[in-house]
């Protein structure tokens, strides 16, 4: 690591965008980025009966919590690379229980959703895509030719000349979108015992990331890409090393490979869970930052930095855990993950949204110390700013 800090309060103040780019790419900063992974709902519900206003509410603008706790704001393009059109979020209730109900959607799929307590992943029962007559049906909405997706990219372009906010696109999800489409268990099988299917699906969403991000990335600057996947839980990874290098290596390589031509070179994987056996091959295709690196037994910031060095950036890695514990535990995980803040490559907050057994006290010391101790110099309101 280096044995100065990329910190430097003297520094003349830097736009935002201007930060994250020099951050990202190990040079001196005013400060550090201030981000945060979100807030479940249930969190905002204690903190409010804590002392939090119950003005304060997730969303934009400066009643915002995000606003409120001083998260640096972001820019994210618009990019259409999803279903076009969508199916309609329309579901009829087949089941009603206690504190769940069990509804199908109108793409066919059918869950168990949570109607009250902590509502996060829902229980899937069946899944929408279980052979290739279903695939049409998906297939068909993926046309990058599609009306719907055009948008006006000169006259973004000509925007972002002027935003001082870090400028985001989005690269898409080569194996977690169709793992959400068929099933964990179904497309594990699915692999084996038809092979060409998964691979006509990741490569027809492959076409589509490549066209839409080339018409996007001729007129505008990107600061950074974010992927999403997903797909590795508390013992590794769903699919094997060698089969993801196989199947998605290939054509995340080419959408890295258009992303890295225009200038982008923080490109990033959102996936929680135990992604170790995986970091090598995304590292291989080009993705070279961790996100939110989920801590348990398996991931570490500063085990990854000692491993990886400055080949890999990351973004996250505070344990949400650590902020319910006490205010010395936070101060400690504070002080250990200092070294990495001050080396640079490394954004570090909460590793998902902060959950409902995070006391407000807490979440209010943790902002007060990282603010201190990381040059977070933001402007921040007067609760949040003591130092009680």
């Amino acid at each position: 690591m280096a044995s100065k800090s990329i910190v430097d309060p003297k520094r003349l103040a830097l736009t935002t965008r201007e930060r994250f780019r020099r951050q990202m790419h190990f040079q001196s900063i005013d400060r550090g980025i201030h981000w945060e992974f979100g807030y479940l709902g249930e969190t905002l519900e204690r903190w409010h009966k804590e002392g939090l206003s119950n003005e304060i509410v997730p969303g934009e603008g400066a009643g915002s919590v995000e606003a409120y706790f001083g998260v640096d704001p972001v820019r994210h393009l618009p990019i259409g690379i999803g279903l076009q059109p969508g199916f309609p979020y329309e579901y009829e209730v087949l089941e009603k229980k206690a504190d769940s109900e069990v509804r199908k959607y109108a793409d066919g799929h059918i869950q168990e959703e949570k109607t009250s307590g902590i509502r996060t992943i829902p229980h899937y029962i069946k899944f929408p895509i279980a052979n290739r007559d279903d695939w049409k049906r998906y297939k068909e909405r993926l046309d990058p030719a599609s009306p719907e997706r055009r948008l006006d990219w000169k006259k973004i372009g000509r925007e972002l000349l002027r935003c001082d906010l870090p400028v985001g696109i989005g690269l898409g999800s080569f194996f977690g979108i169709p793992r959400n489409w068929i099933g964990f268990e179904n497309i594990a099988m699915m692999c084996y015992d038809d092979r060409d299917l998964v691979e006509e699906i990741v490569e027809t969403l492959t076409q589509l990331y490549l066209s839409q991000l080339e018409q996007a990335l001729r007129e505008c600057q990107v600061d950074f890409a974010l992927g999403w996947e997903d797909i590795c839980f508390r013992n590794g990874p769903m699919i094997s090393p060698q089969m993801f290098r196989e199947i998605v290596g290939p054509r995340l390589k080419r959408v890295c490979d258009l992303l890295r031509r225009h200038g982008c070179d923080v490109i990033l994987t959102d996936c929680d869970g135990d992604i170790r056996q995986l970091i090598p091959v995304w590292l291989e295709c080009g993705v070279n930052c961790m996100f939110p690196i989920e801590i348990g037994n398996w991931a570490d910031p500063v085990r990854f930095r000692k491993q990886y060095g400055r080949d890999l950036l990351m973004m996250g890695g505070f344990s949400k855990h650590i902020l319910a514990e006490s205010k010395g535990a936070i101060d400690a995980e504070v002080a250990r993950l200092t070294p990495l803040v001050e080396d640079g490559g490394y954004i570090p907050f909460c590793d998902h949204r902060v959950p409902p057994n995070v006391p407000y006290e807490n979440y209010l010391h943790y902002c007060r110390t990282v603010r201190r101790v990381w040059g977070r110099n933001v402007d921040l309101p007067p609760m949040l700013a003591g130092e009680g």
